[in-house]
């Protein structure tokens, strides 16, 4: 479904490609906390894969605006990285921050809700990092290669940045 407002099926696969780091994220923090991984974990995992996706959405999608504006696709990610920078960290760090009482939470009622939350909020801490350096990286690296083959394709010789 991403693939039809994006007028592209590799962009939902950039978009998509923080997930697996979410989850590395959530095990991390679960090692971190000391809490086994548990089914609710899988919940908040779960959670995690639309907050992240959500963080990645702003990238590629400023990304794709300020080229739609003309501007080249190098400066365009570079220009989406620090524009957005803020909008991004602060979304991430609410959320954490938001879980820390949860995460410090000692009653009996809190024991089923803990779990998740680890999840949810190391994952998001890994992940927001990550969608900083990967997104960007992928969508200059994808595109590089889909100017490639067309041109290859294509027959010319072209260079694939020009």
């Amino acid at each position: 479904l991403m693939a039809i407002p994006l007028k592209s099926y590799l962009q939902p696969l950039i978009i998509m490609g923080v997930i697996p780091f979410g989850m590395i994220g959530a095990l991390i923090g679960h090692i971190i906390v000391g809490i086994p991984f548990s089914a609710l974990s899988v919940y908040g995992i779960i959670a995690l894969a639309g907050v992240v996706v959500n963080d990645s959405i702003i990238l590629v999608d400023f990304v794709n605006k300020s080229v739609a504006d003309g501007m080249d696709i190098l400066e365009a990610v570079i220009k989406a990285g620090t524009e957005r920078f803020r909008a991004i960290m602060l979304t991430s760090l609410t959320t954490f921050f938001g879980l820390l009482p949860i995460l410090t939470e000692s009653s009996l009622a809190a024991q089923m809700v803990i779990p998740m939350a680890v999840s949810l909020g190391f994952g998001i801490l890994f992940a927001t990092v990550i969608t900083l350096i990967l997104i960007p990286c992928l969508y200059v690296m994808l595109n590089d290669i889909k100017l490639t083959r067309n041109a290859l394709v294509s027959g010319g010789a072209k260079s694939a940045r020009s």
